[in-house]
């Protein structure tokens, strides 16, 4: 089963439930955690993996062959992002704005586009203890972190507990990662502004057909708008997390909610057993069914 960890905003505390999940999962059964959120990782922070292996991650890019290119600028017009120019017949390649989709080198008539690979970021590969812990780290100055994120998920195995660790918003990155799964945990917090980017990211899922529920952290007597909104909108809240001052503390040193007290450990063993009581989603099983 795959399950994506998601947030509307930042700061709401999506790492802290990903990692959390990911611990009491491991006492069980095969558990691999993805850190997703390629621009700014930090599972390995309360996690603390040893690495042992990492690999460039690349995207294809066109490369030109002066000899063979006649300046037609076929390439131009397939090129919907602006990424490869045909002026005063030459061709000028933006490697930056290319998303890899190869049109240019397929209707460029003399073969002169060849494609290439240019490095976007790391993928690295360790364990926690008996996690199997896989992170994506994008190069600075990159602008796409789909790419990186799509070969992240791929690195995951077939079988076990897959557990990603998305990025926070609701844009295309976000999309990559929770767009196969089979149920997403949004987790938010009960103030004006995790209510409306909640609901953002609500919308989103719902377009994408993705089964999902709220975790509430830290969770208070003022949260009343948020679980109004769920109630209203028939959404299952499946847990929430007392504002706790040891918490906030354990965070700040990089460990893990579930040595504060054994009562989180629980209530994570707790959430774990009613997301995958929801099981396996169609798209998941007809996957299996074609293997």
């Amino acid at each position: 089963m795959k399950i994506a960890i998601a947030s509307g905003k930042g700061g709401t505390g999506k790492t802290c439930v990903a990692t959390s999940l990911a611990f009491v999962a491991a006492a069980s059964r095969r558990v691999t955690y993805l850190d997703c959120d390629v621009e700014e990782p930090n599972g390995a922070i309360l996690l603390k993996p040893s690495f042992e292996e990492a690999r460039s991650a690349t995207v294809s890019v066109p490369r030109v062959e002066p000899a063979l290119c006649t300046g037609c600028g076929k390439c131009t017009e397939v090129c919907q992002y602006g990424a490869i120019l045909s002026l005063n017949r030459r061709v000028l390649v933006f490697p930056h704005l290319c998303h890899g989709c190869g049109g240019c080198w397929l209707v460029c008539p003399n073969r002169a586009i060849r494609e290439s690979a240019r490095e976007i970021g790391q993928i690295s590969f360790g364990w926690a203890g008996e996690i199997r812990f896989v992170q994506g780290l994008l190069n600075l100055g990159e602008a796409m972190s789909p790419p990186l994120i799509c070969q992240v998920k791929a690195a995951a195995p077939s079988a076990g507990l897959v557990i990603i660790d998305s990025p926070p918003g609701t844009t295309c990155p976000v999309i990559e990662s929770v767009r196969d799964v089979d149920y997403v945990i949004l987790v938010t917090e009960p103030t004006p502004f995790g209510l409306h980017d909640l609901k953002m990211a609500v919308d989103l899922l719902r377009v994408l057909g993705r089964r999902f529920g709220v975790v509430i952290n830290r969770a208070r007597e003022t949260e009343g708008l948020t679980s109004r909104y769920c109630e209203e909108e028939g959404i299952d809240i499946l847990a929430r997390i007392p504002d706790d001052r040891r918490v906030a503390e354990a965070y700040s040193r990089g460990e893990l909610i579930c040595g504060v007290a054994p009562a989180y450990e629980g209530l994570f063993a707790a959430l774990l057993a009613r997301v995958e009581s929801q099981g396996p989603s169609e798209r998941s099983l007809a996957g299996v069914m074609e293997r």
